[in-house]
């Protein structure tokens, strides 16, 4: 774990990229910061997590770090215990962590709750919905520390590093780190509601679009032919032939939308 700083005093806010090995997209925004030095209004602490597995590109070593927190001081894998080495970094501060995907372009943001916080910080994000992880947060860095987690675009793609830079910018200057201001947008909720399981096969396939509504009786994805027919409507997150091993993705549901507020005359 790489540990640096902005600024001068005790952090309250971080940014965490490479929590997984092979999504460097965040590292690139983290590096930026590093070599421009920019003057920050508050302290920001940079983490750049789990270097060993970057160095592999690999996602991991041992285990999924952001389904081991909160860790413990003694376990025996890699990141069970370095989550609890972040979760102790990381301690007091509200934190920024970049992922990228492999079922979506958009840059769209999750988080433990729809927080107050959350409300008045992730519509100043360059970010497409915000996503509830309601009952599948355990594990996740933002089950044990207060965290806005953003998926920045596809995995590996230049795109996602601009984004995850453009991403990290625009959240210290929601924050007051950076001076400058913010454009606050519309912003649909969603609430995850189950796992959409995939059994072992040779070919998989996915027929819907992250996000748009798939109606039921609607064939959704496919395991070697086999179709899956949604039972009931749903919004697909995180859908995608390969990205999990055992899963699709996860069935949402729309809850809300955050409105901005009416610009000034």
């Amino acid at each position: 774990m790489r540990v640096a700083q902005l600024g001068s005093g005790t952090p309250e806010i971080a940014v965490v990229a490479g929590v997984h090995g092979d999504e460097p997209c965040g590292v690139r925004a983290v590096e930026r910061l590093l070599d421009e030095r920019p003057a920050v209004k508050r302290p920001v602490k940079l983490v750049v997590a789990n270097e060993k597995a970057l160095e592999r590109r690999v996602r991991f070593i041992d285990e999924d770090l952001n389904r081991t927190f909160p860790g413990e001081p003694n376990a025996k894998t890699h990141e069970g215990q370095l989550a609890h080495d972040l979760v102790s970094e990381l301690e007091g501060c509200l934190t920024f962590s970049m992922h990228s995907t492999q079922s979506h372009a958009d840059p769209f943001a999750i988080v433990n709750g729809v927080s107050e916080t959350a409300k008045a910080i992730v519509p100043q994000l360059p970010v497409t919905a915000m996503v509830e992880t309601s009952n599948f947060a355990e594990g996740r860095l933002f089950s044990t520390v207060d965290t806005v987690e953003v998926e920045c675009g596809l995995q590996g793609s230049e795109t996602a590093a601009e984004n995850a830079d453009r991403l990290t910018r625009a959240f210290l200057t929601a924050v007051d780190a950076l001076p400058g201001d913010t454009v606050r947008r519309d912003l649909p909720v969603y609430r995850l509601t189950d796992v959409i399981d995939k059994e072992q096969a040779d070919t998989y396939e996915v027929f819907v679009d992250n996000f748009t509504e798939v109606e039921a009786g609607a064939p959704f994805a496919a395991a070697d032919g086999q179709k899956q027919i949604a039972d009931e409507s749903f919004y697909p997150v995180l859908m995608s032939p390969n990205g999990y091993r055992n899963v699709f993705g996860y069935t949402a549901e729309k809850v809300d939308v955050i409105e901005s507020p009416p610009a000034a005359d």
